[in-house]
């Protein structure tokens, strides 16, 4: 369903996308591909927590982590669309480690209804959550 709504979102210029299922807020991410340095563009949902948004590497609850996390390992600046308006930004991929892990994890899993914890519970791999920190902005 996201592959769908992640072209619908691009090819209306964020016209139509922005919103999902639920009322969920949706971003669409710009990546730059680790090995072949081309542009990615991932659909996904994301979490405010205050000046930054928060994007959940769950990968539908595959055991690997999606493709797009280690391009922002790779190369944290990135992209980011919501609606009409881009940004660009500053990636932090934080784990359980991290000090606002817990409390950044309680805020998307609540989002989300409790989804990721679920797919959390189903792998052994720990989610990341990826913080994204908008320097600018463009229409």
């Amino acid at each position: 369903m996201l592959s769908v709504h992640q072209v619908i979102y691009e090819r209306s210029g964020g016209a139509v996308g922005h919103r999902l299922l639920f009322g969920l807020p949706s971003l669409l991410l710009r990546t730059t591909g680790r090995k072949t340095g081309l542009r990615r563009t991932h659909g996904l949902i994301y979490v405010q927590d205050g000046d930054d948004l928060l994007v959940v590497a769950s990968n539908n609850g595959d055991p690997a982590a999606p493709g797009w996390l280690a391009n922002i390992r790779a190369c944290p600046e990135c992209e980011f669309q919501i609606g009409r308006t881009v940004h660009t930004a500053v990636a932090t991929v934080i784990g359980p480690a991290d000090r606002s892990y817990a409390r950044r994890w309680e805020l998307v899993n609540a989002r989300l209804f409790g989804l990721y914890e679920k797919r959390q519970r189903a792998m052994t791999r720990r989610i990341a959550i990826v913080v994204l920190s908008s320097a600018t902005e463009r229409r």
